[in-house]
């Protein structure tokens, strides 16, 4: 029973943070209060404590690492399709197949 609402507690927060993160309006603030939360003295588990204190900090950190590495992801691939546009693309036949080949000069 415990361990079941530490699990649902936990995902509750990172899907807090995700959703927050993904806001255009909050995502630096979020951003701000997290390098804040990890530079800042005052922690949920003091950082004296040996590896109880720094798990705070590793989960604030990796959270942060991988939501904002997700958010710059998703918009380099918006913008790629973005830029692609399908009606400069040249006909190929149904049957015919293309192969890109990079070819090197020798001699």
């Amino acid at each position: 029973m415990k361990r079941s609402f530490q699990n649902n507690l936990i995902e509750k927060v990172r899907h807090w943070y995700r959703k927050a993160l993904r806001h255009s309006k909050y995502r630096w603030l979020v951003v701000f209060g997290s390098l804040l939360y990890l530079i800042s003295p005052l922690d949920i588990s003091p950082d004296v404590l040996p590896v109880i204190g720094w798990l705070d900090d590793g989960l604030i950190a990796t959270l942060l690492i991988t939501e904002v590495s997700q958010v710059l992801f998703e918009q380099l691939n918006a913008s790629k399709t973005k830029q692609h546009r399908p009606e400069e693309e040249e006909e190929i036949d149904a049957g015919s197949t293309v192969v890109d080949v990079q070819a090197v000069s020798i001699g």
